[in-house]
């Protein structure tokens, strides 16, 4: 009985070992694989290579020179021949008002300039009449020694001769008002028939035949020209913050979104002074020579442009991220104060004077651990950085993450 207790006891023993054995083990295991858990470092190399700053933009394509042709008369429309996207010549007819009315007017301004000559002729030979016959009076009057005709047939013949003067002046003037008249009424006549003034393509047709237009309180638009779509302009609103890198002569670069895949060229011709202000937002307008040699960009579509306004060749690179990423801070000890540093003032640690630095921190990995360095930068496009400091070569590893 005795033997058995004790047996009872040894087992007991032994599983009370193994219990402590299994608990030290995980405790172990547990221990040291928290122990192995570090923080790893996400890095990019620094390159060596060619950086180009661009400024972007939106506007819309333009033709180079855009004409609206009206019409000065009042008319119906009697005749068209063009039509969307028909090419023209400079002095071809675009259309033709019904000329019944015009003509009308011009005849009866030459009518009454035939009147108004026939009237001056009748004037004239009136005129030479009357000098005629003062002639004769005084002829008579000086060989009858003033006895005949008398003072007062002399006079009426002087008033008659002034009258036909005055008639032949009046006469001149009415061929002036007709000729006058007969000039405006074929000018009208003219201006009912509509010429192209230059050579281009018809972009917009605004009326058709037997519409009646009305140029009394404003000219109305038939057509819209444009120029040579082969040359086109891109207005682009350029930010006011970036007013200041644009100049003239810059290349761009744009896209449309018919064209997605496609890069189209262009040049800066002119940058304006003149600010637009939308809900507060400053633009200035810039405008860029666009070739259109295939004819496929069209007048009024949206580009997104990147105006090339500097370029750094063989330049030290550096990511963005790298520049953006703060090292996690490690807590560090309070330092105990003796008493005699509580009473006695002294200056603060070097560490402790704030100093503003212009220059840029980041972390590097060296021999596997991570160490702060301090380096001067320049141009960035947005995701990369010019280095201009020597402390940082091509291919240095720098950290821009982390990863537990």
């Amino acid at each position: 009985m005795e033997k058995i207790d004790l047996e009872e006891k040894s087992r007991k023993r032994t599983y009370l070992i193994v219990f402590f054995l299994l608990f030290f083990f995980f405790l172990i295991f547990f221990l040291k694989r928290n122990s192995g858990s570090s923080i790893k470092y996400i890095t990019q190399k620094v390159k060596r290579g060619d950086l180009v700053i661009t400024v972007t933009a939106t506007g819309n394509l333009q033709p180079l020179n855009k004409v609206e042709i009206g019409v000065e008369v009042s008319g119906t429309i009697e005749k068209i021949y063009v039509d969307y996207n028909d090419h023209v010549k400079k002095g071809q007819i675009l259309a033709r008002l019904d000329l019944s009315k015009f003509e009308a007017q011009v005849y009866r301004a030459e009518a009454r300039l035939k009147a108004a000559q026939a009237e001056l002729k009748k004037a004239e030979a009136e005129l030479q009449l009357a000098k005629i016959r003062i002639r004769r009076l005084k002829r008579a009057y000086r060989l009858s020694h003033g006895k005949v005709p008398s003072k007062e047939e002399i006079d009426e013949a002087e008033a008659k001769l002034k009258i036909a003067e005055a008639k032949v002046e009046s006469a001149k003037a009415e061929i002036f008002a007709a000729k006058a008249d007969l000039k405006y009424y074929t000018t009208e006549l003219s201006k009912a028939i509509i010429y192209s003034p230059i050579d281009g393509i018809v972009l917009a047709k605004h009326v058709e035949e037997g519409q009646t237009v009305a140029a009394r309180f404003q000219t109305p638009v038939l057509f819209t020209l444009a120029e040579d779509l082969r040359k086109m302009e891109l207005h682009v609103d350029i930010d006011e913050a970036d007013i200041g890198k644009v100049k003239v002569g810059q290349l761009a670069e744009f896209t449309v979104d018919a064209y997605p895949e496609k890069v189209f060229r262009a040049k800066v011709k002119e940058v304006r002074f003149f600010p637009k202000i939308v809900e507060g937002v400053v633009t200035y307008e810039a405008i860029l020579e666009v070739d259109n040699p295939d004819l496929l960009l069209r007048p009024g579509m949206t580009a997104t442009a990147k105006i090339i306004v500097k370029q750094i060749k063989d330049a030290i690179l550096i990511p963005n991220k790298a520049l953006r990423f703060r090292m996690p801070r490690i807590k560090k000890e309070k330092r105990k104060k003796s008493f005699l540093s509580m009473i006695i003032p002294h200056p603060p640690l070097r560490s402790e004077v704030f100093k503003e630095e212009k220059k840029d921190r980041i972390w590097i990995l060296k021999n596997g651990r991570p160490v702060e360095v301090s380096i001067k930068t320049g141009e960035t496009d947005g995701i990369v950085t010019q280095v201009l400091s020597d402390n940082i070569k091509p291919g240095t590893e720098v950290i821009v993450g982390i990863k537990r």
